[in-house]
């Protein structure tokens, strides 16, 4: 009896391999640009593997917003022969996708994975590619300006042309505004020194500016914080890290805690309990409401109370 349960663990330590502490592995991380939001990610998931006990070297390569090096940190890290890749945002995620087939990547902070070419379906990404999308609620984030601003007509915002992650969201945001009857008014833009600029294109056009989760974008925010403050033109932003450096309000979802979840799905991959072809990509849920009293003032409006009631965050 004791040798059929002897072989019985045997079996079962085979069959559901886990983590050793003392095992090391190596991660490669990718990161287009550096701004707080994509920072949250990466430092949630650091922060996982350290709590699951994970013995982890990270190389972590940021392109600062230029392709070319880019499509160099992919070449860089196939050289590296990591045991699992991290990929932060589409461009970071389609690079390393492009030019690796055989070590699992996980992709974090991607909008539409399938329409940036990274999996054949959300349920079967079918590669050596998974991750977790992080589709904005545009539909939600254009109800939350309304409460802000009721009447509100046009509303202006900043992209990337150049990013397939906002020419999507771009052209939901346009529908959601037309049930509205809201005119958007674009300002597209190739790098972040073009934002104040085209963010001063706005001035007159529209009655508030709304800012979608676009890298390039986002790591040039500030100056487009500043024409608002000088024009009184309320901006809001689809990122809660974007509240904190001057926005009004923003109703998002947690990078830092995708970061987390993101870690999760890495850890079934190393520990052998999953493949990526077969791991559905995951979405956070829950979404956040911040708002920065301070901004709206200097923008010149003021916050409803059943927004301020709700709020998960009032930024200081």
């Amino acid at each position: 009896m004791k040798k059929i349960l002897l072989f019985m663990v045997l079996i079962f330590m085979v069959a559901v391999p886990v983590i050793h502490s003392a095992q090391s592995y190596t991660v490669s991380i990718t990161q287009i640009v550096e701004h707080p939001a994509l920072d949250s990610m990466r430092k949630g998931f650091q922060k996982r593997i350290k709590e699951a006990d994970i013995n982890v070297q990270y190389n972590v390569h940021i392109a600062q917003g230029n392709q070319a090096t880019n499509t160099q940190i992919a070449n860089q890290i196939k050289g590296e022969n990591p045991d699992l890749i991290l990929a932060i945002t589409t461009p970071s995620s389609q690079a390393v996708a492009q030019k690796i087939k055989d070590i699992p990547i996980i992709f974090t902070g991607v909008t539409d994975p399938v329409a940036a070419g990274l999996v054949k379906s959300l349920m079967n990404p079918g590669k050596n590619i998974t991750g977790m999308t992080d589709m904005s609620p545009i539909r939600r984030q254009v109800e939350l300006i309304r409460e802000f601003m009721p009447e509100i007509k046009s509303l202006g915002t900043i992209y990337n042309a150049g990013e397939s992650n906002s020419v999507v969201l771009i052209k939901i945001l346009k529908e959601v505004c037309a049930e509205f009857e809201i005119k958007v008014e674009e300002a597209s833009i190739a790098n972040s020194s073009g934002v104040y600029q085209a963010a001063k294109s706005l001035v007159g056009k529209c009655e508030a500016i709304y800012i979608p989760v676009d890298n390039t974008v986002v790591s040039g925010l500030e100056a487009a914080i500043k024409v608002c403050r000088q024009n009184k033109l309320p901006i809001f932003s689809a990122d809660t890290d974007s509240v904190k450096r001057g926005t009004i309000a923003a109703l998002a979802v947690d990078y830092y805690r995708m970061g987390l979840q993101s870690a999760d799905m890495a850890i079934r991959i190393l520990s052998g309990n999953a493949k990526p072809a077969s791991m559905p990509v995951e979405s956070l849920q829950n979404l956040q409401l911040f708002i920065n009293p301070s901004a709206a003032k200097k923008m010149g409006i003021a916050i409803p109370k059943q927004v301020m009631s709700r709020a998960d965050e009032i930024v200081k």
